[in-house]
C-alpha cells in the first residue's frame, strides 16, 4: 500500500516569482500562500529553504520601491526578500487573544 503523503500528484509546483533585484544584488520575490521557507536555488542548484522571518530595518533602497510601513520578510539564510501573497490577509496587526 503506497503512502497517501507521498502520492504522485498532478497539481505543479508553485514557484515565488521575482518582483525585483535591488541596487545591490538582493532579490525580492513574491510569496505564494502559506509559504514559509525560501525557494531560492543556490550555486549548485541546491534549495536554500532557509526560515522567513518578518524584517522590520530595511534600508532606504527597499522603503523608496516597497514604502515605509512595507510587510517584507527575509530567508535567515540567503536574505532573499519576500513580498506577502496577495491571496493571504496582512499580518500587520497586532495579535490579540
Amino acid at each position: 500500500m503506497a503512502n497517501p503523503k507521498y502520492a504522485v500528484t498532478d497539481r505543479p509546483v508553485q514557484v515565488a516569482e521575482l518582483v525585483a533585484t535591488l541596487d545591490d544584488g538582493t532579490k525580492v520575490k513574491r510569496r505564494f500562500p502559506r509559504m514559509r521557507a525560501c525557494n531560492e536555488k543556490g550555486e549548485k542548484d541546491k534549495l536554500c529553504a532557509g526560515h522567513l522571518k518578518r524584517w522590520y530595518f530595511f534600508g532606504d533602497d527597499v522603503k523608496r520601491k516597497f514604502g515605509d510601513n512595507a510587510e517584507i520578510y527575509r530567508c535567515e539564510r540567503c536574505k532573499t526578500l519576500y513580498l506577502p501573497s496577495p491571496d493571504e490577509e496582512p499580518r500587520t496587526g497586532t495579535l490579540s487573544w
